[in-house]
């Protein structure tokens, strides 16, 4: 097994954003909407995030890769804009997992890097839009976790917020959805081509507060967004084309201005994904408010 340097990477990216020093702008916002990072599908701003730590735990059942297992999921992501609307990502996790009466075993995952293009904004509407490339890239991580070839995935995304409605549909304002969908070329005539697709439902107590009505709510409530994340993959050729696997992700964000913090259910949709519930928790950090002189504003030129 060859000893990756997952951090390799995000060290140069963020070496490279420190050559900034210009002033930073907020992220996530279309018009008076913020839509904030979701756990189990990708937002649609190309932005610098930083998600550290990220933790899932998931029990897998036995088959036809092993035994049952308890497993443990340690990951980062790493984004940075490069040009105005265009960023690099870069993320990995290191996993543990605990089979019953057996040894444990660790190591890392693919080794992924993302592109994206925000290609269309309307304020008034509360729409984002955007393309992006996703190389899952296999043959560097522990055999147990990682694909021996890599994989090409191209992928749009869609975030509409709901505060344009009519005041007499006011209690519907602070919802917002965004979406992930993705088409995958795998490197490997033996693998099968999935279609990606997952959606997030959001209730924004935030925007319900400052721009539908001040209703009273108390902290840390009116700091919450109540979320629903549809995360699933369709098998296209080989094997039992047409399969669907994926899971439902319940769960809430607390949003501040310089961290987010997100909790959810991992709900398998079917047998075929599993059969236990597990639990996902990621710490968003907005470096481009505490470090608002380096981060925030894209490495070369300026947003409009």
């Amino acid at each position: 097994m060859r000893t990756p340097k997952p951090l390799v990477l995000l060290c140069a990216l963020v070496g490279a954003a420190l050559f900034g020093a210009r002033s930073a702008r907020a992220h996530g916002l279309v018009g008076d909407r913020f839509f904030p990072p979701t756990l189990a599908t990708d937002d649609p701003f190309a932005v610098d995030e930083l998600a550290l730590p990220e933790f899932t735990y998931v029990r897998n059942g036995g088959g036809g890769n092993g035994p049952s297992n308890d497993e443990y999921d340690y990951g980062f992501e790493f984004d940075k804009e490069i040009f105005p609307y265009f960023a690099l990502g870069v993320s990995n996790a290191y996993s543990i997992q605990k089979p019953y009466h057996a040894h444990s075993i660790k190591g890392w995952n693919d080794w992924e890097v993302t592109a994206k293009y925000e290609i269309y904004h309307n304020a008034d509407h509360e729409i984002v839009f955007s393309v992006g490339l996703i190389a899952d890239i296999g043959g560097i991580g522990h055999s147990a976790f990682e694909d021996s070839f890599t994989t090409l995935s191209p992928n749009v995304y869609f975030g509409k917020g709901f505060g344009d409605l009519p005041d007499n549909l006011a209690g519907f304002q602070p919802f917002a959805v965004t979406a992930q969908l993705g088409q995958s070329f795998p490197f490997s005539a033996a693998a099968a081509n999935e279609f990606d697709w997952g959606f997030a439902v959001e209730y924004s107590i935030p925007y319900l507060q400052q721009h539908v009505k001040d209703v009273g709510i108390p902290a840390p409530f009116k700091n919450l967004v109540p979320l629903v994340e549809f995360a699933l993959a369709t098998t296209e050729n080989r094997g039992v084309r047409g399969l669907t696997t994926g899971t439902i992700n319940p769960g809430a964000l607390y949003i501040t201005d310089y961290y987010e913090l997100g909790i959810e259910a991992v709900v398998p949709v079917n047998h075929e994904t599993g059969a236990h519930v597990g639990v996902d928790l990621q710490l968003w950090i907005f470096i481009d408010d505490i470090f608002p002189k380096t981060f925030g504003h894209p490495l070369f030129g300026e947003r409009e």
